[in-house]
């Protein structure tokens, strides 16, 4: 059987010789006769691996297993009827009688025929269907008993009527449009008469699965049968005509492009009896443009040179195509075309405000940058870098800059570029060679002035290709910048009076030389109360708009905004936070949309069942009735943590263990905290020979997260006295700090985030260097004042200020002299 045709007419249709009385197209009272014949009780089962036969239809059967060639030899001796039935798995080389499908057709051996090639082919007509019952042989084939198919009655109704001449309707459009099959076939459609015939000829000959043709042979009401044929008939006229249009469409695109290629041709031939030509034409516009221009004289000069070299060329060279995309270029590109500053600095504090909540320094800096720009005029744009964690609003913050200006925005992302002519170009002598983004993203903005974002800055790669974090030396030096070489363009470029703005969440994979030529403006995290805040003002509004739901629809209260900060969100930033409240107006818009009943007033509940279980457990304080155990202050990626240190003594030789997969300068720093109580035992009320008898041992907690840093210092140092003096550690209170080997103690950073963090985690006290006061006073008093800060230069003060006189219920007995272990 053909699998590309839908009707296989040479294969239902066989070289029927004078031997033959039997024609496939059969009449109502040959199909009759036909279903009056008696079934047989046994029968020698043929199985057919890639066809279905069905009853009436004369099929050719390609016979090459030397089971079936036997089979087919004896039936053909003896009275030529056979069982038919198709495998359930074709890919089975020798099926046994499981293997096989429970409904066959009883078929008759017309003829008998040995190829050229050695292939045994039999022609076979089906007769009647029957159900397999059990079997009574397997060698040397299968014979088995069989059961006639009982077909239930049908009603010759007019709906039926109407579904078989659909089907021959269709039948008879399928074989219009296919050009594989033969245009007589439609007068062999219409010579059927016999309804049930029709169905079982189309079933056979039409492109269906194996597992379509089983169904319709398994199914006892004609009706039913007819569904299933039109169905699959509709698949089929549909791909049909889905690829002659395709064909069509491709046969149209090349008559167009001939018929484009010939207009073309007799152009050009009118234009030389004109005397002129296509490229002339090219030629005269590109001067036309130049004359509009207003850009300097080198430049000029430098353009007119290169289209006289232009003129020179044959149109039908290849490096014609490349100098007139030079000249383009060179044309499109805004030089000294400037957007006009607005200079309206209350418009523009008002459009900061209203796009981003918080972020005061940044705003700051712009709206200074816009005095003194409408003072004096004229000045070198300052190349900002914002620093910060992810989804805090750095890179949407370019875009309210540009409208703050009334200047044009362009971005640039460079995470992950590791090409250094990403940034100035290829040499256009290259094949394919294009400018660099910083012209082409010029080139797209239009005018000579734009708010240009540089996008995450400290994901530039560095490798074989080039270095281009050094070909932004150049860009963002505002003493270079108004002379930037590209080297497609071949010239320079003014780039001073672009406001760069670039991002980072890091500073430390920033070249060194780069980071000193921009202005660092750190964007720290948001607090609790400024993430409720941008959730009911930003967040909810925008979300509310992508989902078509009105404000009525919806009500967010501040306290259930902050359990879902606090329970399903775990970031400096609000990225996590706009997912979760567009997942509550998403649960809200399908109760709308389902009509049933729901309070636009959220409750605990409604967001559980719409977001979960919570996913993050709020940082608790730990109580100080163990000694050794300190709370610390920590910042990560997403913002402050807390953190604790344990440390606990065992009879040893004054062995230190340090583990909480810890970095080399938090190892560093447990070190110094143990020498320096070492040093000043006597201060502390400390036995020396402690140090010699116990062995110490440092953990902190979360061991799968890698730590590292200078700020656990003072921590560890408190850990370390708490345990060797059995005092206890005041209550809600948490530090943070470097340490030196002279008891010094240290500024470190982070403080918001820590800050935050511990008032998250109802510590009341904290203890901070002295230097790191600065930091407090930049936090708005409103959201810190619950916590009491003590400031501190010295370890010693850390230890007096966080330990208590009392030791804890069950002090360990350190006055206990350990023998000392001999090997």
């Amino acid at each position: 059987m053909s699998k590309n045709d839908i009707f296989d007419f040479n294969s239902a249709m066989p070289m029927i010789n004078e031997d033959t009385e039997f024609f496939p197209l059969m009449s109502q009272q040959d199909e009759e006769d036909m279903n009056n014949e008696e079934t047989p009780e046994r029968l020698a089962i043929l199985p057919l691996r890639n066809t279905v036969l069905f009853p009436g239809v004369v099929i050719p059967i390609t016979v090459g297993r030397d089971k079936s060639i036997k089979l087919i030899k004896e039936a053909y001796k003896g009275n030529k009827i056979i069982g038919v039935v198709s495998q359930k798995d074709v890919s089975i080389e020798d099926p046994t009688f499981d293997q096989l499908n429970n409904v066959g057709t009883v078929a008759n051996i017309i003829k008998l025929l040995q190829m050229p090639d050695g292939n045994t082919t039999v022609i076979i007509q089906g007769k009647q269907r029957f159900r397999l019952l059990e079997e009574v042989q397997n060698e040397p084939y299968i014979k088995a008993t069989v059961k006639k198919f009982e077909e239930q009655k049908h009603k010759t109704d007019k709906e039926f009527k109407a579904l078989i001449a659909s089907i021959r309707e269709m039948s008879a459009q399928i074989i219009q449009l296919s050009p594989n099959i033969p245009s007589e076939a439609s007068i062999a459609l219409k010579n059927i008469e016999s309804n049930s015939f029709l169905i079982n000829f189309i079933s056979s000959n039409m492109n269906a699965e194996m597992a379509d043709k089983q169904q319709i042979l398994e199914m006892d009401k004609l009706q039913e049968r007819a569904q299933k044929v039109m169905e699959l008939l509709m698949v089929e006229l549909q791909m049909l005509e889905l690829r002659n249009q395709i064909q069509s469409k491709v046969r149209t695109d090349l008559d167009k492009q001939q018929r484009d290629y010939f207009l073309n041709q007799q152009l050009k031939t009118i234009q030389e009896e004109l005397g002129g030509n296509s490229a002339d034409l090219e030629f005269d516009a590109l001067q036309e443009r130049a004359k509009k221009k207003k850009w300097a004289k080198p430049v000029a000069e430098h353009f007119d040179k290169e289209l006289d070299k232009l003129g020179r060329m044959n149109p039908a060279a290849p490096d014609y195509s490349i100098q007139l995309n030079y000249l383009e270029l060179l044309l499109d590109l805004p030089w000294s075309e400037f957007t006009k500053d607005n200079f309206d600095l209350k418009r523009a504090q008002r459009i900061l405000d209203k796009d981003h909540f918080g972020l005061e320094k940044v705003k700051q800096r712009i709206i200074e940058y816009l005095a003194v720009l409408k003072l004096k005029r004229n000045m070198k744009a300052p190349i900002l870098c914002l620093v910060g964690p992810p989804g805090v609003g750095k890179t949407s913050l370019g875009k309210s800059i540009a409208k703050a200006l009334g200047r044009k925005y362009v971005r640039m992302a460079l995470g992950g570029i590791r090409d250094e002519a990403e940034i100035r170009g290829h040499r256009k002598t290259y094949i394919g060679a294009m400018p660099g983004r910083i012209i082409s993203s010029i080139k797209k903005a239009g005018a000579d002035n734009p708010v240009f974002v540089l996008d995450e800055i400290d994901k530039v790669g560095t490798d074989h290709r080039g270095d281009p974090s050094s070909a932004l030396l150049e860009v963002l030096d505002p003493e270079q910048n108004s002379a930037f070489y590209d080297h497609y363009v071949e010239m320079d470029y003014d780039l001073s009076n672009i406001l760069f703005i670039a991002t980072a969440n890091s500073l430390s994979t920033i070249q060194p030389a780069l980071l000193d030529r921009m202005e660092i403006i750190e964007v720290n995290g948001y607090t609790i109360e400024e993430k409720i805040e941008i959730a009911k003002k930003y967040l909810l509004p925008k979300q509310k708009e992508n989902h078509g739901l009105q404000n009525k629809d919806i009500n967010l209260k501040p306290a259930l905004i902050e359990k879902v900060i606090e329970d399903y969100t775990r970031e400096s930033g609000v990225r996590g936070l706009e997912k979760k409240v567009g997942s509550l107006v998403r649960g809200v818009a399908t109760k709308i949309a389902m009509e049933e009943e729901y309070n636009p007033n959220l409750t605990n509940e409604d967001v559980e069942r719409i977001l979960g279980a919570p996913i993050y457990d709020k940082d608790l304080y730990e109580g100080n009735e163990v000694a050794g155990v300190v709370t610390g202050l920590a910042w990560t990626s997403v913002g402050g943590d807390i953190l604790f240190i344990e440390s606990s003594l065992s009879p040893g030789k004054g062995k230190l263990t340090l583990t909480g997969n810890l970095g080399d300068v938090m190892k560093e720093s447990a070190v110094i905290a143990l020498a320096y109580l070492r040093a000043h035992a006597a201060e502390f009320g400390i036995d020396y020979s402690l140090f010699d008898n116990w062995d110490v041992h440092v953990h902190v907690p979360a061991g799968a997260t890698p730590k590292d840093g200078p700020s656990a210092g003072v921590t560890m140092l408190t850990a370390l006295t708490s345990a060797f003096t059995q005092r206890k550690v005041k209550q809600h209170l948490a530090m943070t700090g470097e340490i030196t080997l002279r008891g010094k103690v240290l500024p470190v950073g982070g403080i918001k985030e820590k800050i935050l963090a511990a008032k998250r985690a109802n510590i009341k006290e904290i203890i901070l260097c002295k230097s790191n006061r600065k930091d407090i006073l930049e936090i708005k008093e409103s959201y810190i004042k619950d916590l009491k800060f003590h400031y501190v230069n010295e370890m010693s003060e850390v230890i007096d200020l966080a330990l208590t006189k009392n030791k804890v219920k069950k002090p360990l007995d350190l006055s206990i002299k350990i023998a000392p272990i001999v090997n």
